[in-house]
C-alpha cells in the first residue's frame, strides 16, 4: 500500500487489494478546494472517501475518472476494498456529523478520522480495534486539538500513526501546527516522508509510531 499526503486531510492510498495480479485501486480521502491555499489534489480516482460537506473537503471533481464517492456512514465494497463509515461528530456540540473511515486492503486496517471533533464512545473505540495506520486531525479549532488527539491515541494503539489537518506552509487555515501535537506525543521523526509504503509484515515490533507527512 502506497500513501501519499495532498496537505489538510487529503491522502491518496493506491492499493492492491486482491493481490499482485490485480489493478491498483487508488483511494483519496477528504480532497480540498483551493481556497485553503494549498495545491487541490489530482489525478484517477477509484474511490474517494468525503468525510463532511465542507468545501475544504469534498472537491470531488477536481479529481479524473468516475470514482464512486462514500460520504455517508454505512458498510461499502468497492474494488474489493471493505470500507466501513463510522458515524461521528465535527464538534462537542455534536450539531455537526462527521464520517470517520475504516478500510481494510492487504491485509491493512485504515482509518482517517475525518474532521473529528468529539470524543469517541466505547462502541466507536472496539470498531477501531487493530487499526494499523490512524489519520487524525490535531491542529484543534475545528477538530480536537493535540491533547485530545494523544489521549484517543492511546486508547486505539494503532501501529502507525499519521498527523493531518494542521497549519503547514502555503496553508491559510486558522489551526495549530504540528508543534503542539509532537510535544504532546513526544515521539514525532525529525523528517518528513513524501510517500509511505506499507505492508503489514513491515509493522512487526512496531507500535504507536508516528509518521510526518510532506507535501510532494
Amino acid at each position: 500500500m502506497n500513501i501519499q499526503y495532498y496537505g489538510h486531510s487529503c491522502f491518496k492510498i493506491t492499493t492492491k487489494p486482491a493481490g499482485r495480479g490485480q489493478e491498483d485501486v487508488v483511494i483519496f480521502t477528504d480532497p480540498f478546494d483551493k481556497s485553503i491555499g494549498l495545491r487541490p489534489p489530482q489525478g484517477q480516482a477509484d474511490l474517494v472517501l468525503v468525510s463532511h460537506e465542507h468545501h475544504d473537503h469534498n472537491n470531488v471533481a477536481a479529481l479524473k475518472g468516475e470514482p464512486r464517492i462514500v460520504n455517508i456512514p454505512g458498510e461499502y465494497a468497492v474494488k474489493g476494498v471493505n470500507i466501513v463509515g463510522l458515524p461521528t461528530y465535527h464538534s462537542e456540540a455534536k450539531d455537526v456529523l462527521n464520517t470517520a473511515f475504516i478500510f481494510e486492503s492487504e491485509d491493512l486496517k485504515v482509518c482517517h478520522l475525518g474532521d473529528l471533533g468529539a470524543d469517541l464512545t466505547e462502541k466507536q473505540l472496539e470498531e477501531l480495534d487493530g487499526v494499523d495506520v490512524l489519520m487524525i486531525p490535531v491542529g484543534g479549532k475545528y477538530t480536537i486539538g493535540a491533547k485530545k488527539a494523544v489521549e484517543l491515541i492511546k486508547k486505539i494503539e494503532p501501529v502507525i500513526i499519521i498527523p493531518m489537518h494542521y497549519k503547514m506552509n502555503g496553508s491559510n487555515m486558522d489551526v495549530d501546527d504540528e508543534k503542539k501535537f509532537c510535544q504532546e506525543i513526544g515521539n514525532c521523526p525529525r523528517e518528513k516522508v513524501a510517500k509511505l509504503n506499507i505492508k503489514k509484515k513491515d509493522l512487526e515490533g512496531k507500535s504507536m509510531e508516528v509518521v510526518m507527512m510532506s507535501i510532494e
